[in-house]
């Protein structure tokens, strides 16, 4: 569904990303772990076209991800941002419905209004909640909703970037088990970065590990413990001592 070829991206003399070579087959959810800075991020917006890379090819569904209508691009992508990004003047159900009521997929707004209150109540949250703004709700109501918006338009791929960043555990494997259970019903296609090895063990059927721009490991989340990778075994493993060298 998704492939990038030897892309590289460099930040004037900053070096992120050289040489990212990585398939996602279509319906299979695949995590990229990696440190703080190592591109994960830009290799996420690179896939998204919102960033263009110095040289490779990324196609998605064998499209070339430049090429084509921008907005029909778009609309096959669901996301759900690492710090909710959620629009503090507008209800829930806005929130959840943003793109039904603009653009390409727009809908009735009574329409987007259903839509947007199932879909909440998918993520076990309750019909009242869609009136609510989102300074009224918990954190993990918040990324409750943020899941919400990224499912309203029944997208083809979904994005997660740090889905359960600045939730205790509890929650953050509520979340987890959401995202499983979601993403497996859709069949969708999954790409989410993340260095919370809980979620990787929940979310992933396949794992690529990120690190000085390339990718050192790539395998199925049941063969992460026996890598036999020395990057991937000193990540997973939390070691200060190994080949990726901790900043002080």
């Amino acid at each position: 569904m998704i492939e990038l070829q030897d892309i590289h991206k460099a930040f004037g003399s900053n070096k992120v990303l050289q040489g990212v070579t990585l398939s996602i087959p279509r319906g299979s959810s695949l995590v990229i772990i990696g440190g703080s800075g190592t591109g994960k991020s830009v290799a996420l917006k690179c896939i998204l076209g919102l960033i263009e890379p110095d040289s490779g090819t990324i196609t998605v569904d064998g499209a070339d991800v430049h090429q084509g209508d921008r907005d029909a691009f778009l609309a096959r992508f669901g996301m759900l941002f690492q710090g909710g990004a959620l629009f503090d003047s507008l209800p829930v159900w806005q929130n959840v419905a943003f793109r039904l009521l603009r653009g390409a997929l727009k809908r009735p707004k009574a329409e987007a209004r259903e839509i947007a209150i199932e879909k909440l109540r998918r993520v076990g949250l309750k019909p009242e909640t869609a009136d609510l703004f989102p300074a009224e709700l918990s954190g993990g109501m918040q990324k409750r909703v943020g899941l919400a918006r990224a499912i309203a338009a029944d997208p083809e791929i979904i994005f997660f970037d740090e889905p359960t960043t600045g939730l205790d555990p509890i929650m953050a494997g509520v979340i987890n088990d959401l995202i499983r259970e979601i993403v497996t019903e859709m069949g969708a296609t999954a790409m989410t970065i993340t260095h919370d090895m809980t979620s990787v063990r929940a979310i992933a059927d396949e794992v690529a590990m990120l690190h000085d721009g390339v990718i050192k490991w790539t395998g199925p989340v049941a063969e992460m413990d026996n890598s036999g990778d020395p990057y991937l075994d000193q990540f997973i493993h939390g070691r200060a001592t190994g080949p990726i060298e901790a900043v002080r």
